[in-house]
Parts: structure tokens; C-alpha cells; sequence
């Protein structure tokens, strides 16, 4: 078994934990928090024998191999960077950096010293996903696609009130498409690939970040429409609209459910299988075969996908002057 540490004490760190225990890849030895009460009540919570509150201390340790960081996003970049030049393997929760420069610098650095660099972002490791790219051939030539994420935050009524939190925040490189968008996004990528042309309208809220948007991404023959809000909701489900037929999914991730409604028949089938409540499981596996195998083949192509979507998250930002602390 991969072992492997935590960096963040969030829910979403305790998804990741609870997915590489039940994925039997991976095994946790240690977490590290910024206060030693949390650090440590998370190690006793999930019988880790490590905990750490100095990151370059970690780093240095030999009791694990990789690292999962879900910190905020502003500071996944320098955090990173210190666990790969110390040749541990980082599996950096998304968006995985803020721009393409610390990209390229990390992956750079990665492969100086020999490790792996993983964007952490469930639905493409998908059984579900994997079936809508074998069967997208049956839509025929592809028209139009609309692909939904829609969700209202509990962390936006504290904007209201006047706080900024992390998501909301320029300085903490926030925002709804960084946020919720990447979900579509990497969908469209992995299924069509890069986009000819990219086109962001948002919403801009007063601490300079995007509440919502739409994304619209050029195709040769047909345009990807993506939705993103965190000060919305919606129960929108994602279309794929082709000559031959549509596929429906009823969400971009989890991807839980694939129907396809043939264009002529108008008669429908269901596509998708049953896939696991805590779909990061699939993830894990993948991260750890990629580590153990060393199948480059695949880690390139993860790689691949990672470098369009921050080219587009960036592209988008520039176009309407949404500007990170980081890009500074």
C-alpha cells in the first residue's frame, strides 16, 4: 500500500481519507494542521500514527510517500513545491494551482525529482465517465452541449453579511468557475478535447471574483456551453446533443446517471452502472496504480487535461480582469 499524508482538516480532506481507506490503495500515516489540536484529533480520529503543524518538518519525513493537499487554493502552488522537492508524490486537490506559470513550474520539479503530480478531481476516474466516452460515438455528429453546475453556497450569505470567504476571495484565488466550473469543464475536455475558442461572461462580485458565469467553448462543429454558480441553484441536468441521439446526465459530478434517447425512436436507455456513495474512491485507485505501475501513458494524459483546464480557467479570468493575489 501507497502510504500517504493530508494537508487541510476540512470535510473535503475527510472525503479523501474515508475513499483511500475504503479504496485499499492507500494507507494514511500522518495529517498536518496549522493548530496541533486539530492535527492531532484527526490523526487519533483516523488511527494515524503521525501528525505534523510544521510543513517543512513534514516534508522531510520518511513515513510517507505521497501527499494529498486540500488547503486553500492560493497556497496548494508553494505547498506543492515543498513536498515535491522533497520527491514525495502530490495529489493537489482542485483547481490544482491558480495559473499556468505555477504549473509548469511545478510539473518541471516534479519530474526533477522524480515524482508524480495528480489534480484531484473525481469525475473523470469515473466508471460512468469512462462508459459516456466509449458510447459518445452514438450521438452521432455532436451539435450543442450544455453541461450545469449550479449550486448555492452557504459560504455566499457570509459575502452578504459582509465576510469574505476563502471561495469569494481574489487573494485565496476564489471564484465560481475555479470552484464548481472545473466539474464541466473537465468533462468537455476529456470528452472533445481543447476548444478552438473560449469566451467567459460572469457575474463579478464586489471582492472582484466571478459569483457565476457562463463559459462557452468553441468546437469545430458545435459550441459547449458551461454554467457555474455558487450564488444559484439549479436542478438543470447536462445534455450532449448529437444528430443521432442525447445523452442526459442528471449531474456532472458524481456522475451517477448516462441516459441516451436515440433522435429518431425517441426511445431511451440507460448507460451508466451503480458506482460507489464516495466516488473519490476512483480516484485513489487510479493515483496509486499510476505510482506503482509508473504508467506514463496515463499520467500524461491526466497531465494533458490539467494544463487545458487551468489554460481556459486563466484565459477566461484574463478576459474579464479577474485578477488572483497569486497572478500578482
Amino acid at each position: 500500500m501507497l502510504k500517504f499524508a493530508t494537508v487541510g482538516t476540512s470535510w473535503i480532506s475527510e472525503s479523501f481519507i474515508k475513499a483511500a481507506i475504503a479504496s485499499k490503495q492507500l494507507q494514511l500515516t500522518g495529517v498536518y494542521s496549522r493548530t496541533e489540536e486539530k492535527a492531532k484529533r484527526n490523526a487519533n480520529t483516523y488511527n494515524a500514527p503521525y501528525f505534523w503543524t510544521d510543513l517543512e518538518k513534514m516534508a522531510k519525513s520518511p513515513d510517507f510517500e505521497a501527499v494529498y493537499i486540500a488547503s486553500p487554493n492560493s497556497v496548494h502552488f508553494e505547498q506543492a513545491l515543498t513536498f515535491l522537492k522533497n520527491k514525495k508524490h502530490v495529489i493537489c486537490e482542485k483547481p490544482i494551482f491558480s495559473n499556468t506559470a505555477e504549473l509548469t513550474e511545478a510539473y518541471r520539479t516534479a519530474e526533477e525529482n522524480g515524482v508524480y503530480l495528480f489534480e484531484a478531481i473525481r469525475n473523470i476516474h469515473s466508471p460512468n465517465f469512462n462508459i459516456l466516452k466509449e458510447k459518445l460515438h452514438l450521438a452521432g455528429k455532436l451539435r450543442s452541449t450544455v453541461l450545469p453546475y449550479i449550486q448555492y453556497s452557504s459560504r455566499y450569505d457570509l459575502f452578504l453579511q459582509g465576510e469574505e470567504p476563502n471561495i469569494f476571495s481574489a487573494k485565496y484565488s476564489g471564484g465560481a468557475l475555479v470552484d464548481l466550473g472545473v466539474y464541466p469543464l473537465y468533462l468537455a475536455v476529456g470528452l472533445f478535447g481543447e476548444p478552438k475558442k473560449v469566451t467567459y461572461h460572469p457575474v463579478i462580485l464586489t471582492s472582484g471574483v466571478d459569483g457565476s458565469g457562463t463559459l462557452v467553448l468553441e468546437y469545430e462543429e458545435f459550441v459547449c456551453t458551461i454554467l457555474c454558480s455558487k450564488i444559484a441553484h439549479s436542478e438543470l441536468p447536462c445534455e450532449i446533443h448529437g444528430e443521432a441521439g442525447t445523452f442526459v446526465l442528471e449531474d456532472a459530478a458524481p456522475i451517477s446517471e448516462i441516459k441516451f434517447i436515440d433522435s429518431h425512436t425517441k426511445e431511451s436507455q440507460i448507460l451508466s452502472v451503480e458506482q460507489v456513495e464516495q466516488d473519490m474512491v476512483y480516484e485513489c485507485i487510479n493515483f496509486a496504480k499510476i505510482i506503482e505501475m509508473k504508467n506514463v501513458q496515463e499520467y500524461e494524459r491526466l497531465k494533458k487535461w490539467s494544463q487545458i483546464v487551468l489554460r481556459i480557467t486563466e484565459e477566461a479570468r484574463k478576459q474579464n480582469n479577474i485578477i488572483f493575489a497569486s497572478d500578482k
